[in-house]
Order: C-alpha cells, then sequence, then structure tokens
C-alpha cells in the first residue's frame, strides 16, 4: 500500500511555507520602519492557504541565476495586502514597529506548532514503516 505524503502530512506543509513568507513580509516591515514613505505590507494567511489548498501553485520562481531562490516570488507578492495603520507617521512610514513585532512572534509560535505537527506525523510515519 503507497502512503500518499499530501494526505498523511495535512496542510502542516504548506502552512510552514506560508508561514516563513510571511516572516519575510513581517521582518521586511520592520526593518524598513524609520523608511520615509514605506508602506507596511503582510499575508492574509488564511486566504493564502485556502488557494494553496484548493490547488493554487505559488512556487517561487527564478528568473535570473543571480536572484535569490528564498525570496518571494511576483506571484506569491500579488497576495500580499497593505496595512492600515493606527496612527500613521508624519514621514509617510506605516509600520508600527510594536504591532509588526507582536505579528512576527505569533508567526513564529505558529510556524513552531505546524512544524511540531509535522515532526509528529513523520515520527508516526517512521514507527508505521517500521513496524512498531
Amino acid at each position: 500500500m503507497a502512503i500518499s505524503f499530501d494526505s498523511a502530512l495535512g496542510i502542516h506543509e504548506n502552512a510552514l511555507t506560508l508561514r516563513a513568507r510571511r516572516a519575510e513580509v513581517l521582518a521586511n516591515n520592520i526593518a524598513n520602519a524609520d523608511t520615509p514613505n514605506y508602506k507596511a505590507r503582510d499575508l492574509d494567511f488564511s486566504a493564502v492557504l485556502e488557494g494553496e489548498t484548493a490547488g493554487a501553485n505559488l512556487s517561487l520562481k527564478k528568473t535570473a541565476s543571480g536572484h535569490q531562490s528564498e525570496f518571494l516570488s511576483p506571484d506569491a507578492a500579488a497576495d500580499l495586502m497593505f496595512r492600515i495603520p493606527n496612527q500613521p507617521a508624519v514621514d509617510g512610514n506605516t509600520v508600527e514597529t510594536q504591532e509588526e513585532m507582536a505579528r512576527y512572534t505569533d508567526n513564529a509560535l505558529r510556524y513552531q506548532a505546524s512544524f511540531e505537527f509535522l515532526n509528529s506525523k513523520f515520527k508516526g510515519l517512521t514507527r508505521a514503516i517500521k513496524g512498531e
């Protein structure tokens, strides 16, 4: 009997990828907190994950040999939304550092939870293969 990793691992594999992408976006917001006219962005995690599990392809694209393969592709960047700040800065920057850090921490905790779920799935599959 063949093991289907898609059904065995559930959404956690996709969730890890999206959480990593969201961490990049949030870290970029924090890094640009003092950049004039920088607009804070974020992913709608639920909507993107729903699209990912419905068959939408959010894979990274490398269009030139000098490009980093770890960064967001233009397709994934299209899913980014601008955040409306509670109190925008005079210089036009919409990053609220404390809010961004809280979102980053929440995202990191959820990433860790998905990683733990995925790890337990692999441990279960390993035990099943070994016949334990």
